[in-house]
């Protein structure tokens, strides 16, 4: 039986936040910078959610695929092609490619020793990208990075309406593209295979070959992220490949909810903007502010800030007594 297409409402529902996230671009010109860096880490923590929401891939060297990414895309772009869709799609398959390999050598482990081995290959990743300064810049980083306007036509502007554009309409692509996978028959296998492996080998699944392919896209999936920071900003820092980056990305995912459509944009809003605004209030103290966010969010709300909205969302739409 053919699935019926969604009512106008649910429609409604689904497009409203990408109107709103295409109208913020004339609303709030001021902001773009922010909101641009709001949409990179969104994506950054959807690839960090299908490994370990969906997949069960406990990592905590997830940044490196991003720094790969921010790196292969910027280093294109300075020695070799400034084309901004070029150097995604370098970006995207050098990640994958990385993901892929690491996956094949890391992934026959589990648990701590896994965890142990993500960040071994997340340290060795930084130490190369540290050693190579004529490549990379080393610890002063990567600059110069001028993309070519985007299909000829649209050229990267001071006020970053270009960037911000183009780096919507990619991670509208890739949100297209995960909800597809997670639908398909390999996302469903993800979900019994983090719910109980040993069955799934005894139904016939290639537990293995599973769990690298869903790793080597949620890689792909980081690289294209950090492609798109460095066509942003402009510049590369080691920072994009160290162990802070993933303990952010991780951050983000549980604040925003494991699991959820929207959880890892959810996520990405609250602590990009909060660490914002809390930064400008105290530049020292900061993270005082989003630590007691995320350790409130943890113990009161089941699924992150997608639980909080499910809450309210079933609280106003529940029926009143006697209906």
């Amino acid at each position: 039986m053919k699935s019926l297409p969604p009512s106008p409402m649910k429609f409604a529902v689904l497009a409203l936040p990408w109107l709103a996230a295409i109208a913020i671009n004339w609303l709030a010109p001021d902001y773009l910078g922010l909101a641009t860096s709001v949409l990179t880490m969104g994506l950054f923590a959807l690839s960090l959610d299908l490994a370990l929401g969906h997949g069960g891939i406990v990592t905590l060297g997830h940044g490196a695929f991003y720094g790969i990414g921010a790196y292969a895309a910027g280093i294109l772009a300075v020695h070799v092609w400034s084309d901004p869709l070029v150097g995604l799609a370098a970006a995207t398959a050098i990640a994958s490619m990385i993901g892929a390999v690491s996956g094949l050598l890391i992934l026959h482990t589990s648990g701590l020793t896994l965890m142990m081995l993500t960040l071994a290959v997340a340290s060795m990743v930084a130490e190369f990208a540290n050693s190579a300064r004529d490549l990379t810049g080393g610890d002063d980083g990567l600059t110069g990075i001028r993309p070519s306007p985007v299909l000829g036509l649209f050229k990267f502007d001071l006020w970053g309406h270009t960037a911000y554009l183009y780096t919507l309409a990619i991670i509208f692509v890739w949100t297209m593209i995960a909800w597809r996978i997670l639908k398909s028959p390999f996302g469903r296998s993800l979900d019994g295979i983090r719910q109980n492996p040993a069955r799934m080998v005894a139904l016939g699944t290639p537990v293995r070959a599973r769990l690298i392919s869903a790793y080597a896209l949620s890689a792909a999936m980081a690289g294209s992220a950090g492609a798109l920071s460095a066509q942003a900003t402009k510049t590369v820092s080691l920072t994009s490949l160290g162990v802070l980056t993933s303990g952010t990305v991780l951050m983000v995912v549980v604040l925003g909810g494991l699991r959820r459509r929207w959880g890892g944009y959810l996520g990405a809003l609250v602590f990009v903007v909060g660490q914002n605004f809390a930064a400008e209030i105290d530049p020292f103290r900061w993270m005082l502010v989003i630590g007691t966010m995320l350790i409130t969010v943890v113990m009161f709300f089941d699924n992150g800030l997608a639980g909080l909205v499910d809450l309210i969302h079933g609280r106003v739409g529940a029926p009143k007594a006697g209906e």
